[in-house]
């Protein structure tokens, strides 16, 4: 049954993407976050849903008259040059094959994400599509919450299987990336009932991802719940919030979970925290050998034989960080940091630009909070591989167009925003 409804809505939207283009950003968005076909247990599990839909919004972009426009800011320029440098070192990878696989997957996520540069030309486009990320993601959320409520936290919150989210540590970050997102959807909305809907959902997401049994989770959270109070425009709500928050996590979690934690500071007992250092020296040592780094996939056993300082513990990277240095060696880490820097920057930019015009309210709200989630990105990611989730190249795509927005609408220019813009039709 749910193979046919998920089949009805998708095949029902994609003619009306043949004519608005965007819509086909907002389904390619839900189906990339929240996964719909992977709930299922039909033919729709493995249909390439994803696909189907980034094709029929390309042929709708060539041959409509929406309004396109590709932004040639320093942060697309910066993105690039990445994924070039990374075409490079999958010609000089390891294991060429699987290399070359890898990189395909990482193109078609960023040929969706310049889709969704291209087709994002206004305020109302962002804000749904910042609702869609945010429901998609809450969906799991809010469940996720229940979930451990109901269960005193004595089972771990999981993702859907086959996807970037399906590990405990893996959902765990987008959850934790979402709540800000969720928290800016608060700030503009007017209508009381959706704002006590909104903040009960930020709180189930947090308690989603502490159930997750994360430690890299529990540090981000920890990191991010600062920097979030901080960047908020009511900051005795947002501490109230996360008061509430801590509470509900003191009240639920077993002692296991505590036990679990506490492992944070005795990592030298822990072997899956040893097999992770033993990676991150792995990836050093590569990336000193080899200028181009060991390519996509590098981690394995043969590897390791002649680069780990224990040859037998083989380990995934598990950081953001270490796989783009493994894989592409310093020159891809240094243009991964550089993305992440310039888009921090954009975003200051962006809420110095409109903190003395209330009409830009909402551009200063999303610009702090997407901070927030690169915080969250940042933090969790030392612990995770997830250095090709499209969730955080779809946050640069929205920054550098809100700020790209800003520069139309007043006369004072974002500093570093450049406009080698141009719009395009059909």
């Amino acid at each position: 049954m749910r193979d046919i409804v998920l089949a009805i809505i998708v095949f029902g939207v994609l003619p009306f993407v043949f004519t608005r283009p965007v819509w086909g950003v907002y389904l390619a968005a839900w189906l990339g976050y929240m996964n719909p076909h992977r709930l299922a247990w039909g033919f729709m599990y493995d249909f390439p849903v994803v696909l189907i839909t980034a094709l029929v919004t390309l042929v709708g972009m060539l041959t409509t008259k929406e309004p396109k426009r590709m932004i040639w800011s320093r942060e697309i320029i910066v993105l690039l040059i990445m994924i070039f440098w990374m075409g490079i070192t999958t010609t000089q990878a390891f294991f060429t094959d699987l290399a070359w696989l890898q990189y395909e997957k990482v193109v078609k996520i960023q040929i969706l994400t310049f889709m969704t540069l291209l087709l994002l030309t206004s305020r109302q486009r962002v804000h749904i599509f910042v609702w869609i990320i945010a429901l998609s993601l809450g969906f799991y959320g809010i469940k996720g919450g229940i979930f451990t409520i109901l269960n005193g936290g004595a089972y771990r919150v999981q993702g859907p299987t086959g996807t970037f989210i399906a590990g405990n540590n893996e959902l765990a970050l987008a959850l934790v990336m979402t709540i800000p997102l969720m928290r800016y959807l608060y700030l503009q909305e007017k209508r009381q009932w959706l704002k006590l809907g909104l903040a009960g959902a930020m709180l189930l997401t947090a308690i989603a991802a502490i159930g997750s049994q994360s430690r890299g989770a529990l540090v981000a959270i920890a990191i991010t719940g600062t920097i979030f109070w901080f960047k908020s425009r009511n900051k005795f709500v947002t501490a109230l919030l996360v008061a509430v928050a801590i509470w509900a996590v003191a009240a639920i979690m077993p002692q296991e979970w505590y036990d679990r934690m506490a492992t944070i500071q005795n990592y030298e007992q822990d072997d899956s925290a040893l097999g992770r250092i033993n990676a991150w020296r792995t990836a050093f040592n590569v990336a000193q050998d080899r200028i181009t780094g060991g390519g996509f996939e590098m981690f394995r056993w043969s590897v390791f034989r002649q680069y780990a300082p224990e040859p037998n513990r083989v380990h995934d990277a598990h950081s953001i960080y270490f796989e783009m240095l493994g894989e592409h060696g310093f020159v891809g880490l240094a243009l991964f940091l550089t993305l992440l820097g310039f888009t921090w920057l954009k975003c200051t930019r962006v809420i110095r630009a409109t903190k003395k015009n209330p009409e830009l309210t909402w551009a200063r709200d999303l610009a702090a909070m997407i901070q927030v989630s690169l915080v969250a990105y940042m933090a969790a990611g030392a612990f995770l591989g997830l250095a090709y989730f499209d969730y955080i190249y779809h946050l640069v795509a929205i920054t550098v167009v809100t700020a790209h927005l800003i520069a139309e609408s007043q006369p004072i220019q974002v500093p570093e925003q450049k406009h080698l813009s141009r719009s395009a039709t059909g």
